[in-house]
């Protein structure tokens, strides 16, 4: 199952991507939405997109990409955190999963677990 996890700060994105990994799944990374949405039109085998809602660069926000993606992407499993933000269940798409942030390793792992 391949992750990608889209995160702007580099030292998150780190951490995500390797615990995630050391999990055994495959992670690809994107800094921004924009990147994101040019790797999952070129890796159709992305199963789960992991997000920040703040991603300053580019032209949406992890909340917007998340919209977008489940409109052009609907199996994908989607993945939502925030350490500042805490959206409504009416403002994520249908069956997104929010994770405040720090978010627990396990959190993540669960998800993936079950989607797996």
């Amino acid at each position: 199952m391949l992750v990608l996890a889209v995160e702007d700060e580099p030292f998150i994105r780190m951490s995500t991507v390797a615990m995630i990994e050391d999990a055994g799944y495959d992670v690809i990374e994107a800094a921004e939405a924009d990147e994101a949405i040019k790797l999952l039109e070129t890796r159709p085998e992305i199963r789960v997109v992991f997000s920040d809602i703040e991603l300053p660069a580019g032209s949406m926000d992890g909340l917007k990409l998340m919209h977008a993606v489940r409109e052009r992407w609907p199996p994908v499993i989607l993945i939502l955190a925030s350490g500042r933000v805490s959206p409504s269940v009416e403002e994520m798409p249908s069956d997104t999963v929010f994770l405040p942030k720090p978010y627990r390793e396990e959190d993540i792992l669960n998800v993936l677990a079950k989607a797996a």
